[in-house]
C-alpha cells in the first residue's frame, strides 16, 4: 500500500492570494484612463449617456483605487500633473467639464453627473472633495474660461451639499491669492451658490466649517479690509455677500471688545467674585446685604 500523499491536481483558473506588495506594484492608472476616455468619447456630449456609462463602469473598473484619475478626466479630460497641466503623451478626451459650454445650465447638468456618480458609489465622496480642493490649488494652471466653469460647478455642488464649504480653504493659498485669481473665482462661485440657495444657507454652511470669518483672506494682506471686500463684491453684483462680511466684521469687533473688557475687569474679581456691586467692594457698600 502506497502511504505517500498524492498531490491534488491544480484547477484551471485557480486564484492565488496576492501579496500587498505585488498589488501596489501593479498600480497603473494608464489603462484605467484609456477605458474611461474610450467610454466618454463614445457617449460624447450626451450627459445622460455619460452618467449611465459611469454607473455601469463602476462594476468593472476600480473606482476606489483610481478615484483621482477618474475625476481628473471628467473635469479636465485627462490626468493632471502638479500645477494643472495635462501630459500630451497620455490619452485624453475632449468631452469633459473644461470643454463644455460656459453657462450655468450646462454646469448644473454636469453637477448632476457627479451627484449621480457619488450617490451610486458612496466611497467616492471623500475623494471627490479632495479632488475639488486640489483643483482650486491648480487654478493658475487653467484658462480663465476653465476657472469660470469650475467656479460655477463648485458653487452648485456646495448648494447641493455634495461637498463641504471647507474646500474654500484652498482659495486662501498665497499662490492663487496674490494675482487676484482667488477673488475672481470666488465671485463666480458665490453667484452660482446664492442663485441655487440664498445668502442665509451660504452663511450657515460657512459657519459650520469656521470659514465665515476668513473671507478677507481671498485678498492679499495689503487689501484685507472690510471696505475693499465690500466694494469688490458689491461691484461684482454680490451685495448680499458684502453685507454678510460687514456683519461678521462687526460681530468680531464686539467680541474683541468684550474680551478686552473682561481682561480689564478680571483683577477686580480676584479676591471675591461676589464682592463687587456698582463699582464698590462689600466693605465700602454695606447695602449689598
Amino acid at each position: 500500500m502506497n502511504n505517500q500523499k498524492q498531490q491534488k491536481p491544480t484547477l484551471t483558473g485557480q486564484r492565488f492570494k496576492t501579496r500587498k506588495r505585488d498589488e501596489k506594484e501593479r498600480f497603473d492608472p494608464t489603462q484605467f484612463q484609456e477605458s474611461i476616455v474610450q467610454g466618454l468619447n463614445q457617449t460624447g456630449s450626451d450627459l445622460e449617456a455619460v452618467a449611465k456609462f459611469l454607473d455601469a463602469s463602476g462594476a468593472k473598473l476600480d473606482y476606489r483605487r483610481y478615484a483621482e484619475t477618474l475625476f481628473d478626466i471628467l473635469v479636465a479630460g485627462g490626468m493632471l500633473a502638479p500645477g494643472g497641466s495635462i501630459s500630451d503623451d497620455l490619452t485624453r478626451t475632449e468631452f469633459c467639464l473644461f470643454t463644455a459650454q460656459e453657462d450655468l445650465e450646462t454646469m448644473q447638468a454636469y453637477a448632476q453627473v457627479f451627484n449621480k456618480l457619488i450617490r451610486r458609489y458612496k466611497y467616492l465622496e471623500k475623494g471627490f472633495e479632495e479632488e475639488i480642493k486640489k483643483l482650486l490649488l491648480f487654478l493658475k494652471g487653467f484658462t480663465e474660461s476653465e476657472r469660470n466653469k469650475l467656479a460655477m460647478l463648485t458653487g452648485i455642488l456646495l448648494a447641493n451639499g455634495n461637498i463641504s464649504a471647507a474646500v474654500i480653504g484652498s482659495l486662501f493659498n498665497e499662490n492663487v491669492v496674490k494675482e487676484g485669481v482667488s477673488a475672481a473665482f470666488a465671485v463666480k462661485l458665490f453667484k452660482s451658490w446664492i442663485y441655487e440657495r440664498d445668502i442665509n444657507a451660504v452663511a450657515v454652511a460657512l459657519r459650520k466649517v469656521s470659514m465665515d470669518n476668513r473671507l478677507m483672506e481671498l485678498f492679499p494682506a495689503n487689501k484685507r479690509s472690510c471696505e475693499h471686500f465690500s466694494k469688490y463684491f458689491t461691484d461684482a453684483g454680490l451685495k448680499e455677500l458684502s453685507d454678510f462680511a460687514r456683519n461678521q466684521e462687526a460681530i468680531g469687533s464686539r467680541k474683541e471688545l468684550q474680551k478686552e473688557l473682561q481682561e480689564m475687569m478680571a483683577p477686580l474679581f480676584v479676591h471675591s467674585p461676589h464682592a463687587f456691586f456698582m463699582g464698590q467692594s462689600i466693605e465700602t457698600n454695606p447695602l449689598v446685604y
